[in-house]
């Protein structure tokens, strides 16, 4: 009897404008333009997404951006913004045919420990209501539902968890 082993899931910070990044931070921008207007995107319509909601301070010293590998595989990524006493969670992505091999899991451990490492007490962040999916991912791994901490266009649930 053979036995194939599973890929692991590894993650990695890079800078947002490294090119794997770039490519990830398009492709979730790309699901997001869809999923919000239920329809594919309009030419320009991702650029201007990103040009309004940039990640470029996903970088030291106002942030990180995790790159997520399932095996060899680009498979997702990961920010946080570092506020005060606790980090904010953004960009969480995992590519459609990674989903369901634990990466939203192995994402949020990963930011949970580097936030833990900075200091941060708690990670909070916002989602849409069409997002049902992080929302369910959040919820399992000890995210509770709190009042709104900022206003957002495209905020409609506000999430925290406690690190220690």
């Amino acid at each position: 009897m053979t036995i194939t082993a599973r890929p692991t899931w590894m993650t990695t910070d890079v800078r947002p404008d490294q090119p794997d990044a770039v490519l990830l931070l398009r492709e979730y921008m790309t699901e997001m333009v869809v999923r919000y207007h239920r329809r594919p995107a309009l030419p320009g319509e991702v650029d201007a997404a990103l040009a309004d909601l940039p990640s470029d301070d996903l970088a030291a010293p106002s942030g990180l951006l995790l790159l997520a590998h399932h095996g060899d595989d680009l498979a997702g990524c990961a920010g946080l913004r570092w506020q005060p006493g606790w980090a904010e969670l953004t960009r969480v992505f995992v590519r459609p045919e990674h989903r369901g091999a634990g990466g939203g899991a192995a994402l949020l451990a990963a930011v949970e420990e580097r936030a833990r490492a900075a200091g941060a007490d708690r990670i909070r962040l916002d989602t849409r209501n069409d997002l049902v999916e992080a929302r369910a991912l959040y919820a399992r791994h000890g995210y509770a539902e709190i009042p709104a901490y900022a206003q957002r266009l495209y905020a409609d649930h506000w999430f925290e968890k406690r690190l220690s």
